[in-house]
């Protein structure tokens, strides 16, 4: 396939004539003279790309705001990184650290330099750890991998970003072909390093054009940059929420909330998303090669407020593809997004429960709920939680605790559904309506138990009415996040945690 150059993804994400190099001369490895033919490679290579080393780096702005961008040029010895390189790429790395800019890195590399040997293998070391730094600093790294992307480049700064995307079909993986097959005697299985299978996998968490670069940058940084409202961003309603609507009925009945959560039209959090956060980017999975689908992770804005959003998704979540362990993982890979840019987490909670399996208890599940509560219960960046429906057991529990959580009228939570604990106390399921009415499992229950701040209003019901009931919960879930964020968060972390320490101990 025809690669796409490092001056032409600059040229696609940046603003019109807005990229000022920060690239001095390269600097002159020591094997240059020791290496037979290497002084020459190089000569041709510049001529060849254009370029003097494989890797070029600057900022320009996208949008108007400042970026940094460091992306290879393969048509220079392949891409690969040697001394020269990796100095140039730190130093761009330190640099916008120091500025505190954005970076958006697009390798395209074979690899380590081999003329220059095991040295130039471990550049590797430096970049990652600058790119650690630079994220540790609570600055956005995206990535944009090329085709091909292989060796250590893919191993070290082409996997670690907050974002990371790469072109339609394009090879990405750790070992290259050629490599494989010399050493094996045999090609590598087909379709496996291909950016597609990378994303079905939760790898990488898309496949785009490198005309799509541009957009998806700027959203993504809208979000992780934390842009106040703009003029076209609906603004969140000024003071608190109120409390369900009053009317005659009173309390909402624990087994009729239960059976209207689980009506098949009640909007669940693709409905609402799609709604409120159309601009949102979506991210893909674990990182690590695993993907349930249960779980949308997502960047999102709401009325001008960003997110980093965990989404149980109820549309996902059947027999066969339940919440299992790879969903906590995604949630927990999500929460680890938002402590490292500093931007708030919002959790969607509506699941039937998790997975009861032999593969999710040899896969974990039990530790990953303990992990996700522990990582909730003390990420330092603000939090807001959302009952939407169902809140059933440990799947929901694990993204339950946060600095505000919000409850629609007819969302529940209990240990267990209804007719299970009607089974363990009855032995029979028939009485799981009485069950539900004694558990304290309502919106207000909840509320009168200090679980849960808010109750957002259904009038009569969310599947009645979508779209006016997923825009009331997105002004609740604003109002929220402006509420917490104003919190020092010294003070917002003791308050949680003596929300949670007092749970249970005043009630009446």
């Amino acid at each position: 396939m025809a690669r796409t150059g490092a001056l032409q993804i600059l040229d696609m994400v940046l603003d019109d004539s807005s990229f000022r190099s920060w690239d001095g001369a390269p600097l002159r490895s020591p094997q240059v003279d020791s290496v037979p033919g290497y002084e020459a490679a190089l000569e041709r290579a510049t001529q060849a790309s254009g370029v003097d080393e494989s890797v070029i780096t600057g900022e320009g702005t996208l949008l108007g705001r400042r970026v940094v961008f460091i992306a290879c040029e393969f048509d220079f010895l392949a891409g690969s990184i040697g001394i020269a390189a990796a100095e140039r790429i730190v130093s761009a790395i330190e640099r916008a650290t120091a500025e505190r800019l954005p970076i958006l890195a697009s390798p395209t590399s074979g690899g380590t330099r081999m003329q220059e040997g095991t040295i130039a293998f471990l550049q590797m070391v430096k970049i990652s750890a600058a790119v650690a730094g630079h994220k540790s600093a609570g600055l956005p790294y995206l990535v944009y991998l090329r085709h091909p992307t292989t060796g250590g480049v893919f191993a070290s700064w082409g996997s670690l970003g907050h974002v990371s995307v790469a072109e339609p079909r394009a090879l990405i993986g750790f070992l290259g072909p050629r490599v494989y097959e010399a050493l094996y005697e045999a090609p590598f299985p087909d379709g496996v390093q291909v950016s597609e299978n990378l994303a079905r996998r939760g790898m990488i968490d898309g496949v785009l054009p490198p005309e799509g670069v541009r957009d998806l940058t700027a959203r993504a940084l809208r979000v992780l940059c934390e842009d106040p409202p703009s003029a076209d961003e609906p603004a969140p309603p000024p003071g608190p929420v109120p409390d369900p609507e009053t009317d005659d009925a009173g309390p909402p009945d624990a087994w009729d909330a239960i059976t209207r959560s689980r009506r098949r039209d009640r909007p669940g959090a693709r409905a609402f998303l799609a709604r409120v956060a159309p601009d949102r980017v979506p991210l893909s999975g674990t990182g690590q090669g695993e993907d349930s689908g249960s779980l949308q992770l997502c960047l999102a804005r709401f009325r001008g407020q960003s997110a980093v959003v965990l989404a149980q998704d109820r549309d996902a979540e059947t027999e066969t593809s339940p919440l299992g362990p790879s969903a906590l993982r995604s949630a927990r890979r999500g929460m680890r997004i938002a402590a490292e840019v500093g931007v708030p987490l919002v959790l969607l909670i509506d699941t039937r429960g998790a997975a009861l399996s032999r593969e999710a208890e040899e896969g974990g599940l039990a530790g990953e709920i303990a992990r996700s509560l522990a990582d909730l219960a003390t990420l330092p960046t603000p939090t807001v939680s959302v009952i939407l429906g169902q809140g059933t057991g440990g799947a929901a529990l694990a993204m339950l605790p946060a600095d505000r959580v919000l409850c629609a009228r007819h969302g529940w939570l209990a240990p267990l559904p209804p007719e299970g604990a009607s089974a363990i106390l009855y032995h029979e399921t028939s009485r799981a309506p009485e069950v539900a009415r004694s558990q304290g499992i309502t919106s207000a229950d909840l509320l009168r138990a200090g679980i849960v701040d808010v109750v957002v209003p259904e009038r009569p019901d969310a599947a009645d009415e979508p779209d006016a009931f997923c825009d009331r919960l997105a002004d609740a879930v604003a109002s929220a996040l402006v509420e917490v964020r104003r919190r020092p968060p010294e003070r917002r972390y003791a308050e949680r945690m003596s929300r949670y320490r007092d749970l249970g101990l005043r009630l009446e």
